[in-house]
Parts: C-alpha cells; structure tokens; sequence
C-alpha cells in the first residue's frame, strides 16, 4: 500500500500495488473499484493477485475519491467520499479535490511508470460497477494509453440512470456535453474501441435498473463492435461474483498486453 501527495486530487491519495516476479518491466492492469469501496476492496475479496502472478501482471488499486477532513462530503452513500465517480468535478464544492479522471490519467498512470517496473505501452483497465464505468469510459477515450479494457456490472448508461444523473448534477453541473462524455452507451457509438472489449454482468443483480446493461449492450451491437457481452446466469452485484470470474479477465488483458 502507497500513499502521495496528489497534485490532481490537492490531497493525500492512497493506492495499492501488486508486483509479479520480474526481471524487467512488466504490463499493468488498473482495477477501479465501485461506490462505497476504498483501494481495499478488490485487493482482498477479488482474487486478482492468484491470476497476476501466474500471468506477470502488476495489479493497481486506486481509492474511489478524495478523502479527508478537508474534502467536500455527503451524507448519501452514493455523492462525495467513496464515489468520485471518475470525473473532474467542475462544481463547488467538488472542483476542489474531486479531480479522478486526471488522477487516473495522467498523475497516476505517470507515477507508476516513473517510480517502478512498469511498462508504459502495456496498460489495461478493469473495474466494477462505478469502476466498471469508469474503466470504460477512460478506455474508450484513451485507446493509447489503456490497450485493453474490461468490465464488471459497469454502470452503463449514466446519463439516463440515478446512478449518474445524480452525481453528474453535483459534479458537473448542466454542462450536457461534458456529462455524454462520461457515458459508456454514448461513447462506444460515438468513439468505438480499437480492441476487444470484456463484460459480464449478472442476471440476477439486484442494480440492473441503475446499471442498463441492455443500453450498452444495444450500442455495441449499432457499432458493430468487437466484444463479448456475458449474462451470467444466477449472479449478482457482489464480489463473489467479481471473483467468478475474475481469471477470465486477467487472462483477457494479458493475452493482449504481452503481445505488445
């Protein structure tokens, strides 16, 4: 576990990192995770670091927000702290220290590379729920960076669910075209993605009307883009479900990123 101070975030960010065995720089893959997690969540209930190992891929946890005294909160589970969204906030009180796409894009990405044995043309990205939508959405906007892309129950169509709406009010005002940008149905239309894309997402997730898996779903197949879209039958929001599956996803970025 890594602590710094963020120039983006204007506070302290803590972030956890898992190294393979190694000899030379190895690819990465970012694990984003959802509302109300912290860098914790995933590093010990997803299994990642089993699958990593195997297939030499560094693994980052980043925290979900800005957090501490100092840092804008709510009272609801889903605005403030633990749920940053992915976005740069542009809204007081907010655009203080609410900057995760800058976070995510460039401070972060940039300290990895400087500070280990991390190669900087081998990345993917990976999230669940509110990560899933951001993992998406800063792939599909960063091709370059992030050469593979994958996503469990991503919130998918957040301008047109609670779940979005609500935080791109607070966070980003009535800007429209701002808010479209960090809509993965809009963007996969809109941007497409040069590679495969991932997802899976349970059947019986007690979210599916905040989430609007069929939304994206509908845009992937208007542009004609190459992915697999998994309904997995019996399964829910949790990470028992994250962990279902979680070797299928690793194994998807690094048949990609090893090949670079």
């Amino acid at each position: 576990m890594f602590s710094h101070r963020s120039s983006c975030c204007n506070c302290t960010m803590t972030f956890g990192l898992f190294m393979p065995e190694h000899d030379r720089p190895v690819p990465l893959l970012w694990y984003l995770s959802g509302l109300t997690c912290t860098h914790e969540n995933a590093m010990t209930k997803a299994g990642m670091q089993y699958w990593a190992a195997r297939l030499g891929l560094a693994v980052v946890f980043p925290d979900t927000s800005p957090r501490g005294d100092q840092v804008a909160d709510s009272g609801d589970y889903d605005l403030g702290q633990g749920a940053g969204f992915y976005v740069n906030a542009t809204q007081d009180p907010w655009s203080s220290h609410f900057n995760m796409w800058d976070y995510i894009t460039q401070e972060l990405f940039q300290l990895l590379v400087d500070e280990f044995p991390i190669r900087s043309d081998a990345q993917g990205i990976t999230g669940h729920s509110m990560g899933g939508h951001g993992a998406l959405t800063i792939a599909l906007r960063n091709p370059h960076k992030f050469r593979s892309v994958s996503a469990f129950s991503p919130i998918a169509n957040p301008t047109r669910s609670d779940w979005g709406n609500k935080q791109f009010n607070a966070y980003l005002g009535d800007d429209h075209e701002l808010r479209e940008l960090h809509d993965t149905s809009l963007l996969v239309e809109r941007l497409g993605y040069p590679g495969r894309i991932l997802i899976d997402q349970g059947d019986e997730d007690q979210f599916l009307h905040l989430l609007r898996p069929q939304a994206l779903r509908d845009a992937l197949q208007r542009r004609a883009q190459p992915a697999e879209f998994n309904l997995r039958n019996g399964y829910d929001h949790s990470y028992f479900f994250v962990a279902s599956f979680m070797g299928n996803h690793v194994c998807h970025h690094a048949n990609i990123l090893k090949a670079l």
